[in-house]
């Protein structure tokens, strides 16, 4: 039998309720999941036998969802800075992409992505990228929870040739990892400019015949708009919307640019928004009305996008950025706190994903996705209020303690399920080979 976990931190920070913040408690794990929180001096006497683990400068949350990300393309890193997004796509990242993305390609960038995300305390990632099995086995050889998010375009690359072939090898994909506890699939149609109509139909049809989510870029830059316009005669959003794609399954990634009328609709349709502020900024693509938004009722989580296109997969980061961007971008200082901000990259994005139940916060019968960030430093003392500093001062090299599905995945800052130097190792081979063409 698998011996109990009590985790002693000097603050559990369990999300839910919300602002909570509490002192001198425990958090008990028994097998995948969370058993209960209790003071610690009863868990210290009603589980004597437990592997009891003290974490007396550190402040223990729910592992952090990053919303959006195209993990692979770690591979691609710093390839092609400083661009648009239509330029950076067509005459950089595609033209790369075609001639080197390949199972081996995406396993390899995957998996280093990972080992990213943990040290930053992401214990779950919704990616969407191409070669689902190997996206699926490099969440499993990392132990991550895994949401394989699976392209579908209307042109060909070097993994399919048309709508029918992408959607043939998702719902394959898909049934090959059935039994994988920590493994799920979700249909990504790229974006609406790369998907036509019919397209479109298929996948609501798909997605309705294997209860499958879907997730999407929409209203990411302004030339996406005028395309369709000029194409359609509508926005994008509108076309989609007469298409039948916005529900409560949908996670729209991006969104920056949305009148008040779209905002309306995104709220009456329960669609969730995945707001992605450092990729937004570096390609110019402007600023979510993230405040509006969340008035409105819309739910938002927090993703990175690729690190092709961030440079880091750095969810704290980026939560801490989408906080002071809300700010500056409603001129109100209150327009998103730190304990929101925080909700947003937990909770929010458990319930983007429909697993608000199991992970997303820190209740007993949940899922122990767990991680711990060492508040003992220079960068977050004095410390007044730990949610604010781990929202607007600490860093991702602080979190010290990663947990997924009960499973440590980092100790004291060394990785667990994954060897960083054979990482980095094979991150050089990739960056010799891309870089020889």
């Amino acid at each position: 039998m698998t011996p109990l976990t009590c985790i002693h931190p000097e603050y559990l920070i369990p999300i839910e309720p919300k602002s909570l913040v509490l002192s001198g408690h425990c958090l008990v794990i028994k097998d995948e999941k969370i058993l209960t929180i209790i003071p610690s001096s009863q868990a210290r006497q009603q589980y004597a036998d437990a592997r009891h683990i003290e974490l007396k400068k550190h402040a223990l949350l729910p592992g952090f969802i990053n919303l959006h990300a195209h993990s692979a393309m770690s591979l691609l890193r710093g390839l092609a800075d400083d661009l648009a997004l239509m330029d950076w796509l067509n005459h950089h990242i595609w033209p790369a992409e075609k001639k080197h993305v390949s199972d081996e390609f995406v396993f390899d960038g995957t998996t280093y992505a990972m080992a990213e995300m943990i040290r930053g305390g992401t214990t779950t990632v919704n990616d969407m990228y191409f070669h689902h099995e190997a996206v699926a086995r490099a969440g499993i050889h990392a132990g991550m929870r895994t949401i394989v998010g699976c392209s579908i375009l209307d042109f060909p690359t070097g993994y399919a040739q048309n709508a029918d072939e992408y959607l043939a090898k998702a719902i394959s994909a898909k049934n090959g990892f059935m039994n994988q506890e920590r493994i799920e699939f979700r249909l990504a149609p790229h974006a609406p400019y790369t998907v036509s109509d019919d397209t479109f139909r298929k996948i609501i049809a798909s997605a309705d015949k294997h209860a499958m989510g879907i997730h999407c870029h929409i209203h990411e830059t302004t030339e996406e708009i005028q395309q369709s316009l000029t194409q359609y005669g509508v926005r994008p959003l509108a076309r989609l919307h007469a298409l039948g794609l916005l529900s409560e399954r949908l996670i729209a990634a991006h969104m920056v640019h949305s009148n008040d009328e779209e905002i309306a609709l995104l709220a009456a349709h329960h669609v969730h928004i995945a707001h992605n502020p450092a990729s937004n900024l570096k390609l110019a693509s402007g600023f979510a009305r993230i405040y509006d938004m969340q008035h409105a009722g819309i739910n938002i989580g927090i993703g990175t996008d690729g690190a092709a296109s961030n440079n880091k997969l750095d969810l704290l980061g980026d939560l801490r950025l989408a906080a002071l961007l809300a700010k500056a971008q409603s001129n109100q200082a209150t327009a998103l706190s730190a304990s929101a901000a925080l909700e947003m990259a937990t909770l929010a994005g458990a319930k983007a994903l429909g697993m608000d139940k199991q992970i997303g916060s820190l209740v007993a019968g949940k899922f122990a996705d767990v991680i711990a960030i060492d508040l003992d430093t220079i960068e977050t003392h004095p410390l007044f209020d730990p949610v604010s500093q781990i929202v607007y001062a600490a860093g991702r090299e602080q979190v010290s303690h990663v947990w997924v599905h009960g499973q440590c995945l980092m100790d004291n800052r060394q990785l667990l399920t994954l060897d960083q130097n054979k990482l980095i190792e094979k991150a050089q081979w990739w960056q010799k080979r891309i870089t020889a063409d």
